[in-house]
């Protein structure tokens, strides 16, 4: 079954980031906030129901991912516009994920085939990421006083998306010399 439950709850996922985005042009943290908030708990649902159910699909393995890539990139993005978040971050956290999923189209394209999961490091990585967006859009509502431990947030995050980058880089790097041999 391709749309049960975990994947339709990936989908609204994916239907909530012109509403965050639409929130954020708009200056409405609190809005955007609780919006993150839901999409949020929608992706713990999805992978909850998934593999307590076992509804896990080779369409929810590609889509989730990106779901959150989506949310987390597009969030990055305006936060950035805004001066939210700092544009040395913004376009790390981006530049990452755009070197991450061009590997994987060229690794496609040569192997004819991918699995890649996520490792530890880059689901570490995407926790800090949302940790830092939530932090950001509740500072900015007001609801927190962030602002005196943002800046080594933003190097914490910065220092995660370098070396989990780096790491998907090495390993890919690998994989990819291995199939040479």
């Amino acid at each position: 079954m391709l749309l049960n439950v975990p994947n339709t709850l990936t989908i609204l996922r994916m239907l909530l980031v012109p509403g965050i985005i639409f929130a954020l042009l708009r200056e409405s943290y609190g809005i955007a906030l609780g919006i993150f908030l839901f999409a949020g708990a929608s992706d713990g649902l999805d992978g909850f129901i998934a593999r307590r159910f076992d509804q896990c699909t080779p369409l929810g393995a590609l889509l989730d991912p990106l779901a959150d890539k989506l949310l987390v990139v597009s969030s990055a993005l305006v936060l950035g516009w805004l001066g939210r978040i700092p544009w040395w971050l913004a376009t790390t956290i981006i530049g990452r994920d755009l070197v991450i999923v061009t590997g994987a189209i060229a690794y496609y394209k040569r192997a004819g085939h991918l699995e890649m999961g996520p490792s530890l490091l880059g689901k570490l990585n995407t926790f800090l990421q949302i940790f830092l967006i939530l932090v950001v859009l509740a500072d900015s509502a007001g609801i927190i006083g962030a602002v005196q431990w943002l800046p080594m947030l933003f190097f914490v995050t910065l220092v995660m998306a370098l070396v989990s980058g780096g790491h998907y880089v090495a390993v890919w790097s690998r994989k990819v010399n291995s199939r040479q041999a």
